[in-house]
C-alpha cells in the first residue's frame, strides 16, 4: 500500500486506522500475518467514504467484527480489514414495538446480551459465548442449542460498495447452514432482532447455563476459532475427526482439541501454517474413512 493511499485512508478515518496490523492480536486464534491496514470506522459517512475509495483503487476489503471466525495466512493480507464502531456499534429497543431490538452490525454479541439481561428482552440467549459481533452472526447464521440468528432476525440494512444503504425483511432474506446469502460487497449495518419480554432473572439464569454447558464441552482455555468444519448433512464433523483418531493431534502450536475435535486450538506460538496443515490432515483422514469431504466454517484470507 503506497504513501498516497495511506494518507488517503488517514484522512477518512483519522485515528481509527492502523497500518501493517498483525492480526495475530486481532483474532480469536491469534495467529496469522499481517494486514495492510485495518480500519474501524465510527459511521455510515465515514463508511460511505471509505467504500468508495477502497473501490475505486481495486483494494480488497473485508469486514472482521471481533475476528472470531477468521485466519489470516502468515503471509499476510494485503488489503483493509474494517472494523465497525461508534454509531455502527450501538443498541436501542424499538419505541413503537418493545419487541424489537436495533442493533448495529458491530456490536458484540457480549454486549448484546448484557443489553437484553438489563432491559428484560429473551430470546437471544443462544447466543451466550459466541466471541463475535452481530454482523459477523448474521454473515454466519450462526446457532447453538436448537436456534440460529435465521429465526430471530426481522430486518437488517446493507450498504454497497457505491454507498446505496438499502433494507431487506426478513421474507426476503435467505438463509441457510452457516450462511447468509447477501450480494457480494454488501456490509451489514444494521440488524432489527425479535426478543420478548423476560424476567433479568431467567435470562441470566439461562446465559450462565449454556456458558457452562460450553466450558464443560468446548476448550476455551486456548485461543481458537470455534468450530473449524461445516457439520455434514445428518452427522457432526467433531465426531467424524474423533473416530478418523485425530483427537490431540498436532502441528507445531497447533493441536485438534482433546475436549472437542471440530476445534483447532492454538497451544502456544502456532503459525497459520500450522493450523491450516492440521486442518488438512483431518480432512484428509476422515475422507479417507468415510469419503465425506468436510468443509471449513472458519474463513481463511490471504496470500
Amino acid at each position: 500500500m503506497d504513501e498516497r493511499i495511506r494518507k488517503e485512508l488517514s484522512v477518512i478515518v483519522g485515528e481509527g486506522v492502523r497500518f501493517d496490523c498483525p492480526m495475530d492480536a486481532e483474532t480469536t486464534l491469534r495467529a496469522g500475518g499481517k494486514a495492510a491496514a485495518l480500519c474501524v470506522v465510527p459511521g455510515v459517512p465515514e463508511l460511505r467514504k471509505l467504500l468508495a475509495c477502497l473501490r475505486e483503487e481495486k483494494i480488497p476489503s473485508m469486514v472482521i467484527g471481533k475476528g472470531s471466525n477468521l485466519l489470516v495466512r502468515d503471509e499476510g493480507f494485503q488489503g483493509v480489514m474494517i472494523r465497525l464502531g461508534g454509531d455502527l456499534a450501538r443498541i436501542e429497543r424499538s419505541i413503537q414495538d418493545r419487541t424489537i431490538l436495533f442493533a448495529g452490525g458491530g456490536v458484540a454479541l457480549a454486549h448484546l446480551l448484557g443489553f437484553c439481561q438489563r432491559e428484560g428482552a429473551g430470546g437471544l440467549e443462544f447466543l451466550a459465548g459466541i466471541p463475535g459481533t452481530v454482523g459477523g452472526a448474521l454473515a454466519m447464521n450462526a446457532g447453538a442449542w436448537g436456534k440460529d440468528m435465521a429465526s430471530v432476525v426481522e430486518q437488517i440494512e446493507l450498504i454497497s460498495g457505491d454507498g446505496q444503504v438499502t433494507r431487506i425483511e426478513r421474507s426476503q432474506l435467505e438463509f441457510s447452514y452457516r450462511n447468509l446469502s447477501i450480494p457480494p460487497g454488501r456490509v451489514i449495518l444494521k440488524a432489527g432482532l425479535r426478543v420478548r419480554e423476560e424476567s433479568r432473572e431467567n435470562i441470566a439464569a439461562t446465559v450462565a447455563a449454556y456458558l457452562k454447558e460450553k466450558k464443560a464441552k468446548q476448550p476455551l482455555e486456548y485461543p481458537s476459532a470455534g468450530s473449524v468444519f461445516k457439520n455434514p448433512r445428518n452427522d457432526f464433523a467433531g465426531r467424524l475427526i474423533e473416530s478418523a483418531g485425530m483427537k490431540g493431534a498436532r502441528v507445531g502450536g497447533a493441536m485438534i482439541s482433546e475436549k472437542h475435535a471440530n476445534f483447532i486450538v492454538n497451544t502456544g506460538g502456532a503459525t497459520a501454517a500450522d493450523i491450516m496443515r492440521l486442518a488438512s490432515l483431518a480432512r484428509e483422514k476422515v475422507r479417507e474413512q468415510t469419503g465425506i469431504d468436510l468443509e471449513l466454517e472458519i474463513i481463511v484470507v490471504g496470500r
